[in-house]
């Protein structure tokens, strides 16, 4: 999917809406667990409630990998229930690898190749050739850590040297390894302020940005600082999505509050001229 691609389906739906499927076999709704398969019987239904308002599917595979072969199980037939029915939507690996240059070929191989995943997040850490592996799959993309939401994000990405922080290095290294066409990054929405300079230095990457709602960030700040004339914005909500219930509308009230994200998501766009 290029860039154009996602920018095409934004306008169509009028969102820049990623719901994370963060899927939690102890916080689905009991009725689930006499399935054959819970977790992707919840998916289903959370897809089927909220493809028309999303552009973005993003699965956390910590979720996933902790149930074992099951979890894998389940985690392939999300992808290929959304592969089958929602074409034009992105799918996001949420995985955070990152290794040395073998490795991160075999990870890249699972998640592109055998799974068809859209893209990955990826652990910048292990510098260039960690990366570089997943840059080389045609029209697919990586999704690069740079400025995470979470308030360990302070213990280095904010260590400075020679008036640069850290954060600010990978993103000014990084964008020399992919292109605005295979290669996104990681900004965190409790860091919304930080977004005006970050779109200094990568005018016209997409952006992942977490942290919208539960964890307290702002749909509004994000638009204002993070917006370019593509969007370029990607806004994730998990928990105040899927668990919108934890009775048998659990799918009826996740797409009340996928509605209500767009509708929010619809004004923002109108007023930045892009729709």
């Amino acid at each position: 999917m290029t860039s154009q691609e996602l920018f095409e389906n934004i306008k169509k739906k009028k969102s820049f809406l990623c719901v994370g499927l963060d899927t939690d076999i102890n916080k689905i709704p009991r009725h689930l667990l006499d399935t054959t398969d819970p977790i992707f019987a919840f998916n289903k239904q959370i897809i089927d409630a909220t493809h028309d308002v999303t552009v973005a599917y993003k699965p956390n595979l910590a979720f996933y990998e902790s149930l074992g072969v099951n979890g894998w199980n389940s985690l392939e037939k999300t992808v290929n229930y959304i592969k089958y029915n929602h074409p034009d939507i992105f799918i996001i690996a949420d995985a955070k690898r990152g290794d040395i240059g073998n490795t991160s070929a075999m990870y890249a191989k699972a998640f592109f190749d055998h799974m068809e995943f859209d893209s990955v997040t990826v652990a910048p850490y292990m510098g260039e050739d960690s990366v570089k592996p997943f840059l080389t799959h045609v029209d697919k993309w990586v999704i690069l850590l740079a400025l995470t939401s979470n308030k360990g994000a302070f213990d280095f990405q904010f260590m400075e040297e020679n008036n640069e922080k850290l954060y600010e290095k990978v993103i000014k290294t990084s964008a020399q390894w992919g292109t605005e066409e295979n290669l996104m990054y990681v900004v965190g929405a409790t860091k919304a302020e930080m977004l005006a300079d970050i779109r200094k230095l990568i005018p016209n990457h997409f952006l992942l940005v977490p942290g919208v709602g539960a964890q307290g960030g702002s749909l509004e700040e994000v638009a204002k600082n993070g917006m370019n004339n593509k969007c370029g914005l990607l806004v994730n909500s998990s928990r105040g999505i899927i668990y919108a219930s934890d009775a048998e509308d659990f799918a009826a009230k996740a797409r009340e509050n996928a509605i209500a994200v767009q509708q929010d998501m619809e004004k923002l766009l109108k007023e930045h001229g892009l729709i």
